[in-house]
Formats: structure tokens, C-alpha cells, sequence
């Protein structure tokens, strides 16, 4: 298999555009409809690859339209595929999202994504060889508690990308080797408190992102803040997702991880400039253009 392993989810993104999102009870008009491929994990995946990484998929299809648009987007972005399971009478998962008031708001329904679970003797196989593993919590958590653990026992690096945000084990939290909540997921994950002491407490594994404001990390001396690059949001779905990407890639190829969070805020940062997660996620010749490297 390839370099870096995603292991997560894979869905089918339904997008709707809106000039504000609905309160409880309340019907809005919107603006336009999209159906694009997504999941945290595939948006990952596609990051990777199209920034020039060598990257396999790991994980759950359904047996269904999607799952065969979806295993079809991959394989054009040069995605690889060899470990994308498709589950029989299942339905492939589902994000239905809301652009809004220069946002997004995002309900998930896991569905094959369920099936991402692989008994002990298995884990070994994904995860030889890899160079980093890349995870989020859209799969069962057994499954990224037992993917940590293996890893760590073969020395394998783990970026776990902690959305959707759940107070975690601090064994999990122990395993992994980056930690990429934004503020919101960081309290959830720690609850509550100030984020200082938590950077403080995860020296050089907890990456705080800041949306506009960029990232934080705490170096063992110090906090560090590595900015964002100044652009203006068409849409921010999959930002994380471009970031997290990014850095698996960054890591991958030796920068230090100043230099490989520069490089995600950096691809973040342009990969909002277009609509739709995987579709505003930028090239390795892009980002050279702009004298990102």
C-alpha cells in the first residue's frame, strides 16, 4: 500500500445554499443544491493526493449510486483504493450541509461508515509499512482507539483529527501522535478550561486551529502561532479537512511541524476560496504559485 493511510470516513456531501439557516421550526429559501463527494476521511484523502502525497483510503462504501461515484473520485484523483470495502444492503454515508452567514453547519449520517471496524490480526496488515496514519471520529471509536494503539506499538505516526469532537480517553490522546481540534472541539475534548494549559499540557501533539486567526502549538519553551494566509471565504466546508491533509504531507516529506503547519494554514487558507470541500482543495502546482512550498 501507499506512504500515508486515511482511515475513515467516506460519504456523499448534499449541500444547501443559504442566505441564513433556519431556526427550529422555521423554513427558509435557499439558493442552490450540490451533491459532491465528502466524509472526512475521503476529503483527507483527496488532499493528500491532489498536494502530490502517496496516499491509500481505508474504509466503507454502501452498495449504492454514491459508493460507485465515490470509489470513481478517488480513483481519478489518484486516490488509492485497493482497501475501500463496499458493505452489501448498506447505504454509503451522508452529510447534509448548510452554507450560511459565511459558514457551515453539518449533520452526518454514518451509515456504511459504521462498518469501518477490522479484527485485531488485520490492523497489523493496514498499517505496515505506512509512514503516518491520518484519522477522524466519523467511524466507531473502537476502531481509531485500536488503529492508535497498533500504531504506536509499531512506531507508526498518528494524526487524529478529533471531529466530530467527543470528550476522549486520555489513553487515545496518549496514543496519537498530533492532535488537530479547532476551539470548539478542543473544549469538548478536554472540558473546558483554558486552551493555554492544554497546549501546555500536550507539547508539540496538540495543534489548535483558529480558523483566520491560523494555528497554535506549544513548542515545550512556549506557544507558538503560525498565522493564517489573508483570503477571502467562499466556502469554508472542508477547510479542516485541507489542513489536516496538508500536514500528514508536510510531515511525510521531513518539515519540522512549524513548517508543516505553515504548510496546512497555507492550503486551508486557498481552499476556501472555491465552493465545495474537495472541489476548492488546491494542487502542489497551486500552492508553488503563490510561492507556497
Amino acid at each position: 500500500m501507499k506512504d500515508i493511510r486515511v482511515i475513515g470516513s467516506v460519504s456523499m456531501d448534499l449541500v444547501v445554499e443559504s442566505e441564513r439557516r433556519p431556526g427550529a421550526g422555521e423554513t427558509v429559501i435557499g439558493s442552490a443544491f450540490h451533491t459532491v463527494p465528502g466524509g472526512k476521511g475521503a476529503n483527507q484523502a483527496i488532499a493528500i493526493a491532489k498536494l502530490g502525497g502517496d496516499v491509500e483510503m481505508i474504509g466503507c462504501i454502501g452498495d449504492d449510486a454514491n459508493g460507485d461515484i465515490i470509489r470513481k473520485n478517488f480513483e481519478s484523483n489518484g486516490v488509492g483504493t485497493a482497501e475501500l470495502r463496499t458493505v452489501a444492503n448498506e447505504r454509503t454515508g451522508t452529510a447534509h450541509i448548510v452554507l450560511a452567514e459565511d459558514d457551515n453547519s453539518i449533520i452526518v449520517v454514518q451509515s456504511a461508515n459504521l462498518h469501518v471496524t477490522y479484527p485485531e490480526a488485520e490492523l497489523a496488515r493496514l498499517l505496515q509499512g505506512a509512514k503516518i496514519v491520518l484519522l477522524q471520529l466519523e467511524i466507531p471509536i473502537e476502531t481509531v482507539k485500536a488503529i492508535a494503539r497498533h500504531a504506536k506499538r509499531q512506531g507508526i505516526p498518528v494524526i487524529l483529527n478529533p471531529a466530530p469532537a467527543v470528550l476522549l480517553d486520555p489513553e487515545l490522546i496518549e496514543d496519537v501522535t498530533y492532535l488537530t481540534p479547532n476551539e470548539h472541539e478542543c473544549e469538548l475534548i478536554f472540558g473546558g478550561g483554558p486552551v493555554e494549559k492544554w497546549l501546555e499540557a500536550y507539547p508539540n501533539k496538540l495543534v489548535l486551529t483558529e480558523g483566520s486567526r491560523g494555528a497554535r502549538f506549544h513548542d515545550g519553551t512556549q506557544v507558538v502561532t503560525v498565522p493564517a494566509i489573508k483570503t477571502t471565504p467562499v466556502d469554508t466546508t472542508g477547510a479542516g479537512d485541507t489542513f489536516n491533509g496538508a500536514l500528514a504531507v508536510a510531515l511525510t516529506e521531513g518539515k519540522t511541524l512549524e513548517e508543516a503547519i505553515r504548510f496546512a494554514n497555507k492550503a486551508a487558507g486557498i481552499s476556501i476560496r472555491k465552493l465545495g470541500a474537495q472541489g476548492g482543495m488546491p494542487t502542489r502546482s497551486e500552492l508553488e504559485a503563490e510561492g507556497i512550498e
